[in-house]
Formats: structure tokens, sequence, C-alpha cells
């Protein structure tokens, strides 16, 4: 019979590389990946990990995992209950049936699709990538091909998560339309679609303030209609 351990084993993971996403915070990335597929990111090695045998091949796949840690919540510990803001805030569901940032390790997995893998004279191969819901300047600790005929399973089912939020409509006044970097335009529609709000606030009132792409957009939400109040170039 194997002896059980005590105590909390430990092992060490590098960060193999960092991604760079329009998000300088968290309010307002999208909950899951995909759900914005224009969303872009660049993938881009650590120094040691720079070498292009490292992704050889990696251009035959169309979407890959990404397994990164939620930084930003390392120093906030875990507990083995959360309450989900899916779920309104009110319920409370066991940390491993959900995807709280506040688990023992702070590991996310994140699917992406790969649009291209572009060779830097000075950073290696960086891998352009959409959907990822990912902050800006995330580590990254594996990257692993997406297999469709054993990853993709349909008859798979989420329990209480399997209802579908519904999108906000989204108006942006002519006056704010012409400050928006035109580039950005469509994905930050896109983003303020998904309801950037946690989703226990539903105060028509509150004014939030989302960071994307090099601009700060102030927006107001009642019932399923957002309306942007401001667009500031930072």
């Amino acid at each position: 019979m194997k002896e059980e351990t005590t105590g909390n084993q430990k092992i060490e993971i590098d960060i193999i590389a960092r991604i760079e996403t329009d998000f300088p915070s968290k309010f307002g990335i999208p909950r899951q990946g995909g759900l914005v597929e224009d969303l872009e990111g660049r993938i881009v090695f650590e120094p040691g990990y720079r070498t292009e045998d490292a992704v050889k091949g990696m251009e035959n796949f169309t979407h890959l995992w990404l397994i990164w840690q939620f930084s930003e919540a390392v120093e906030g510990g875990w507990t083995p209950t959360v309450r989900p803001p899916r779920l309104g805030g009110n319920k409370r569901l066991g940390v491993f049936a959900t995807r709280s940032p506040f688990r023992p390790n702070h590991l996310g997995l994140s699917a992406v699709k790969l649009k291209g893998v572009e060779m830097d004279p000075v950073k290696g191969p960086v891998l352009l990538v959409q959907g990822a819901d990912l902050m800006d300047g995330t580590p990254i600790v594996d990257i692993k091909p997406y297999l469709p005929y054993s990853d993709s399973h349909e008859e798979a089912r989420c329990g209480i998560f399997e209802v579908e939020k519904p999108k906000l409509s989204v108006d942006i006044p002519k006056e704010l339309v012409d400050k928006i970097i035109p580039e950005k335009y469509a994905v930050l529609v896109s983003v303020l679609k998904e309801d950037p709000r946690p989703s226990y606030q539903n105060d028509p009132e509150r004014v939030y303030g989302l960071s994307f792409g090099g601009m700060n957009v102030r927006f107001r939400v009642e019932d399923l209609d957002l309306t942007v109040l401001s667009v500031e170039i930072l």
C-alpha cells in the first residue's frame, strides 16, 4: 500500500512566455476564451525559449491551448468554495467546479485561435492569436495544440452554467465614434456587448470605465442597453 504523504508538496514551473493584449487591467476581459473571437494577442516567449525549433510544426494547427497563471490573484490565496459572478454571487460552489482565479495554483486554461507565427529578429518566434481572455502581460506556463478529435465533445454539458448570458445592445453617439481608434472599433463593440460589469452589479446610474486598446471608455447600462458616455485616448 502506498504511504500517504502529509503536507503540501511543491513543484517549480517556469514562465515560458507572456501575452500582449489590449487589456491593461482585469475589468472588461471576456469571461471565457473565444467569446470575442476577433480579440488579438501576441505571445512572446521568454529569452530561454526563443527558439524556432520549439514551434516547428505549429503552423499545422488552427487552435492552441494556453495554460497560464492568474498573476493578479496569487497573493489572494484560495478558498474551497467560491461565489461565481455568473450566478450573481449568491450561490457557493466548490472551487474545482468553477473557473475562479482563486485556486490553489492560480492556473487558467484558454483555447485560442492561431493566426500565424511571426519570426522576430530579437524576440524569436511570436505567436499571433485571437480570442484570448487574458490581461496584458499574463505569464504563460505551457502551450499545447488543440486536437478536435479528442478535445471537442458534442455531448458535453456544463450544468448550471448552460444558460447563455444575453448580449447587450451598444449605443455609441456619433461624436464619440469619431474618437475611437478605427481599427479597434469593431472589437471594442464586441467586448461591450459581452457586458463588462460584474454580474452582481445592476445599477443603471452607475458609470463604469473600461481601459482597452489605448482608450478609456466610460459607459452606463440600463436593462440590456449599454450607452457609451465618453472616450479618452490614453
